[in-house]
């Protein structure tokens, strides 16, 4: 979902780059570093809204985790670690996600759910990078 939105992003003029990225965790650093705006989009379970909604949140919204997280290591540690290496990291970092069904399950096709709701996801975040 995420890629199908990175792609709707390229097109048309902009004054912001679209970099596209299966990785997680720490390994996020090398493309956030450099940048002072970014927004990360990605899928997100939570169990608590349907299908296709759209959820943003900042760093605040993350605290570190207690347990190891499905990334290796999620962005409270990404953040840490980037002020502990005195890295130029974005200081404006929004993280634009949506919801779906399941988040075991890998598609080559989007769902009917996430077709409906990504024009207004790609438009949520070009909102985002031209604020």
């Amino acid at each position: 979902m995420a890629f199908a939105a990175a792609r709707l992003l390229r097109e048309g003029p902009r004054d912001y780059e679209v970099v596209e990225s299966a990785e997680t965790g720490l390994a996020l650093l090398d493309h956030l570093e450099g940048f002072d705006q970014a927004v990360l989009l990605d899928a997100i379970f939570t169990g608590k809204h349907g299908p296709g909604t759209v959820l943003e949140f900042g760093p605040d919204d993350f605290k570190m985790a207690p347990a190891p997280s499905n990334h290796f290591a999620g962005l409270p540690e990404m953040i840490k670690l980037a002020q502990r290496l005195r890295m130029r990291f974005p200081k404006d970092l929004r993280i634009l996600a949506m919801e779906v069904d399941n988040p075991i399950v890998f598609r080559q096709t989007l769902t009917p759910e996430a077709r409906k709701a990504l024009p207004a996801f790609v438009e949520r975040a070009r909102r985002l990078l031209s604020a």
